[in-house]
């Protein structure tokens, strides 16, 4: 298993696997899915080294972005002091392996000099939730945004999870 930075070689695997996490998320959840996302914002986060790849026998299992500063979502947001994790879309060849406890391993590591990881989702999933809270985020509750004209379309007038893991003073 690797963990590595995304590339552009990987953004018609990256939209494949959001178009797999969508379709599953229509099944599973219909009140709440993902948009198609705009292939400008998945250029600049590969461009920007903030979307990544978890590899398992040269198989791309696992995608997600970053990000520094979320403040359309997180109010209380400085810039400085948080990483939020999103979209995270597995492989359904490899479903059920509890990615997100290794992304939460991986971000505790590479969020070092951070006194937050954060994370959202949309929608009351309780299954979710419950699934998140396990893997170490505490859940801070739900409200809907005061704004979201410039996030993707699954944020208009959603409700929000919120979810947060607090480092250390030295990050981890």
């Amino acid at each position: 298993m690797r963990i590595l930075n995304s590339t552009e070689k990987d953004i018609g695997e990256i939209f494949r696997l959001y178009k797999l996490a969508t379709a599953f998320q229509k099944e599973k959840f219909p009140e709440n899915q993902w948009p198609e996302f705009d292939r400008r914002l998945i250029d600049e986060e590969v461009a920007e080294n903030r979307q990544f790849k978890l590899i398992i026998d040269n198989e791309i299992a696992c995608i997600w972005a970053i990000s520094y500063s979320d403040p359309e979502i997180w109010e209380d947001d400085d810039g400085t002091s948080s990483l939020y994790i999103h979209r995270i879309a597995t492989n359904p060849n490899f479903r059920g392996h509890n990615y997100v406890m290794m992304i939460v391993d991986w971000a505790k590591a590479f969020a070092k000099d951070k006194k937050y990881i954060r994370m959202d989702t949309c929608g009351e999933n309780q299954k979710l939730i419950q699934h998140y809270k396990k893997c170490g985020f505490n859940f801070l509750g739900i409200k809907k945004l005061k704004s979201a004209l410039t996030l993707p379309a699954h944020y208009q007038n959603a409700d929000v999870c919120y979810f947060e893991i607090k480092l250390n003073e030295a990050g981890v």
